[in-house]
């Protein structure tokens, strides 16, 4: 009995840890609706090598993020490895995030792919911070690194 209500306790405690930390964590992305990245599917930036706007139909969860796909197959790739192809910075300008450590929009047709790894960028307005990044990547990717974990603790 004993036995019993500990790994009950245990249980109970990693699922309710699980869950705040899924709620936390989608609070600190950038979100349309709880949806990540405007509708886009994250496997088509690194499949297709462009934004490719998925479908809610095809759409999955993943730590309180949810996904849309534009076909069935970069859904199951995504849920085989979904931390592999979560933007960077939880969605935010990359840009941003590097400069001034700000949670900036972004435009999901502007993305670049770094090492494996997916980073967004606001682009409107004659200001693509794409351009700006390209210029001083390895600075403000090792800030953007250091300021999102300030965030996401």
């Amino acid at each position: 009995m004993k036995n019993t209500l500990v790994i009950l306790l245990l249980a109970f405690t990693t699922a309710t840890t699980f869950a705040q930390s899924a709620i936390k964590r989608a609070a600190e992305f950038n979100l349309e609706k709880k949806v990540g990245i405007q509708g886009y599917d994250p496997v088509g930036y690194f499949k297709q090598n462009k934004a490719v706007k998925g479908k809610a139909a095809l759409a999955t969860t993943y730590e309180g993020i949810t996904y849309y796909f534009s076909s069935p197959a970069n859904k199951d790739s995504f849920v085989k490895n979904p931390a592999g192809f979560e933007p960077q910075y939880g969605g935010w300008c990359a840009y941003a995030m590097g400069s001034s450590g700000e949670k900036v929009a972004i435009n999901p047709e502007t993305f670049k792919i770094v090492e494996g790894k997916l980073y967004l960028f606001y682009n409107a307005f004659f200001n693509n911070t794409l351009k700006s990044w390209n210029k001083e990547e390895a600075q403000l990717k090792a800030k953007a690194d250091s300021n999102w974990k300030k965030i996401i603790k």
